[in-house]
């Protein structure tokens, strides 16, 4: 009887125990919340980051918000990167920020046409006015330049706004493959020729995961869950019910629209956005050497990034290629 009683005790004191406290972790998107960032929001809503010990505070960008100096300040944990070039700007201003995993095997950037008016392949862009970004005419441009012949005098800056593409036919936009060919059938009345990039050899990645090294160092444990649990948030948003992440989607940012969310996260899964290439194998996230030299030596080339720079400085595998999550992609 004592032994029984003494059991039932230990029992009692275990259930009134207080649950262990989750890890609070702050992460920092590139733009206002969209269905780009579902699997970050599909790990908050459906308890993915909790089972891995993590309470996630995400904090969508914008305009006025910079996540990279966000992180290399300290007032976040993790930040989302763009694009590859971010990881090699880094390397270069000797900024202690790492790349952790890629949840974009692909750059989603692309360039818009009208159709119908001689500017239906690839190859005919060139001899279009190109309405590009600042940011896009310093990277992606002096690339296209180089390997494909695009001329600097062809081009007039976009800002955000594709009126005036809309209005001249003879021109192209650069967009994104989830979101500007949808506002501009909507908005133009006609559904324009898409070129995606990475069908032509732009092979940076995207959406990145970033972390201090000194994260890293302190706590590489914190940053295997996240990335883990990222993952497989990422896994359910494509496969699983999303419903849930779209609500926080369209909570943190209004102007969301069912349709927006419904045309992206089609495109995300056409396409092979997050789940194509080396993810097949090796999972959500993959990032390969193989795959970075390729892409650094065309910005080297294009003179986009000094060929000195020590890139591999830049990012990590340690915390990807484990296959995580695997067995949630449909058979």
């Amino acid at each position: 009887m004592r032994f029984v009683s003494f059991t039932v005790a230990c029992i009692a004191l275990l259930l009134a125990a207080p649950a262990q406290a989750l890890d609070k972790v702050s992460f920092a998107t590139n733009w206002r919340a969209e269905a780009e960032h579902g699997g970050f929001y599909q790990a908050v809503a459906d308890g993915t980051y909790a089972r891995y010990g993590l309470d996630v505070t995400i904090m969508q960008g914008g305009p006025q918000l910079n996540a990279r100096l966000l992180l290399a300040a300290g007032r976040v944990d993790f930040a989302m990167g763009a694009n590859t070039i971010q990881m090699f700007e880094s390397v270069q201003e000797n900024v202690p920020i790492v790349t952790v995993a890629s949840l974009f095997q692909l750059d989603p950037v692309i360039f818009l046409s009208h159709p119908g008016v001689g500017l239906d392949r690839f190859e005919d862009l060139p001899k279009a006015t190109a309405f590009i970004a600042s940011d896009t005419r310093a990277t992606v441009w002096q690339w296209l330049k180089q390997a494909y012949g695009f001329k600097d005098q062809k081009t007039k800056p976009y800002n955000f706004n594709s009126a005036p593409f809309i209005a001249d036919k003879n021109s192209i936009q650069q967009g994104f493959l989830t979101s500007e060919p949808y506002a501009i059938e909507r908005q133009g009345g006609f559904k324009p020729n898409v070129f995606l990039l990475s069908n032509y050899g732009y092979d940076s990645y995207a959406s990145t995961i970033d972390a201090r090294a000194s994260t890293i160092a302190k706590n590489p444990d914190l940053v295997q869950r996240f990335v883990d649990a990222s993952i497989i948030g990422w896994y359910n948003y494509l496969y699983g019910d999303n419903s849930g992440a779209n609500a926080l989607i369209k909570r943190d940012n209004p102007e969301m629209t069912d349709g927006q969310i419904a045309y992206s996260v089609a495109k995300l899964k056409e396409d092979g956005v997050v789940d194509s290439g080396d993810a097949l194998s090796l999972g959500i996230g993959a990032i390969t050497d193989a795959r970075m030299q390729s892409f650094f030596d065309k910005m080297a080339t294009a003179g986009v990034v000094p060929a000195t720079v020590d890139f591999k400085r830049g990012y990590t595998l340690r915390f990807i290629g484990k296959k995580v999550g695997m067995e949630l992609r449909p058979k």
